[in-house]
């Protein structure tokens, strides 16, 4: 299997919003003609036995295919059931996956978080992408819902290599849907401009330099997704603040972790951790 094979992994568990992030894996599993491995990890602590677990877990399963195949009928789900702690069997599928699909919170989650820990420690961790789809709503009829009429691929982007995955994954996935813009955004201050030797006192040429920093740093991409429109966005200030606006109307805000989550934890950088945390949308956590 090669890289461009790898599944799109969903997690399930019966809640709302694991069927809301089947839903939106099934659909980019389609949209990018890879395979849907639809996972459902037996938690180490519950206390039933082995049979009624398995058991439990066959039915949530296939309710899963089912479901899947009414939101995109061409795909042929395989299926999988690993007792483990999910977080950690999430990271560990996550080696062999173009990307991994969550819901913001699971059963046990409090309903005053907006991000489970299970999901927060997935897109701290994993090797490959992780996207984190957030309740858009009721589904107590149990139907699919439907794609929106989001278009927007939104990317936050720091103007320097490390950004480099984070635009290849935003780029890719704005070319799988036709129409869509990609707005890139980079937030940057007086202090940054500063430290990255540029103007320190003259705001106008500080923000010259952020946009043309911008442009180098996406330079080359146009040609390869000359389908794609792109919109370059360098913000004076918060980059996490305008993602975080954008993605209660965006099909996917993408941002990149930074930070060394495989040895450290919950490393996710703080614009991250602050998109991850507010964003009214789906959001791709990208290893960088």
């Amino acid at each position: 299997m090669t890289t461009n094979d790898l599944p799109v992994i969903a997690a399930v568990d019966g809640s709302t919003h694991s069927r809301q992030a089947l839903d939106w894996a099934a659909r980019e599993a389609a949209r990018r003609h890879l395979p849907l491995l639809i996972v459902h990890v037996r938690p180490l602590t519950r206390n039933v036995d082995e049979e009624t677990g398995q058991r439990e877990a066959d039915a949530l399963l296939a309710e899963a295919v089912r479901r899947s195949e009414r939101v995109a009928p061409a795909l042929r789900p395989s299926t999988l059931a690993p007792l483990d702690f999910p977080a950690a069997a999430l990271v560990s599928l996550a080696r062999d996956a173009s990307m991994v699909v969550v819901g913001s919170r699971g059963l046990g989650g409090f309903r005053s978080l907006l991000i489970g820990s299970n999901s927060l420690a997935t897109a701290s961790m994993a090797s490959c992408p992780v996207v984190v789809v957030q309740d858009s709503g009721s589904d107590e009829d149990d139907r699919p819902q439907e794609a929106g009429a989001r278009a927007d691929i939104v990317a936050g982007v720091a103007a320097d290599e490390s950004s480099e995955a984070v635009l290849d994954f935003a780029f890719a996935t704005a070319a799988t849907r036709p129409g869509a813009r990609l707005r890139i955004v980079h937030g940057w201050t007086m202090f940054s401009s500063m430290l990255a030797g540029g103007p320190v006192f003259d705001r106008a040429t500080a923000a010259g330099s952020a946009a043309r920093s911008l442009a180098e740093v996406t330079a080359g991409r146009q040609e390869r997704y000359p389908q794609v429109e792109v919109v370059r966005e360098p913000v004076n200030g918060s980059a996490s603040r305008t993602l975080v606006t954008a993605s209660a109307t965006a099909a996917l805000a993408v941002i990149g972790r930074r930070k060394g989550g495989e040895s450290l934890g919950l490393g996710l950088s703080p614009v991250a951790q602050t998109t991850l945390t507010h964003a009214l949308g789906p959001v791709a956590v990208v290893p960088c």
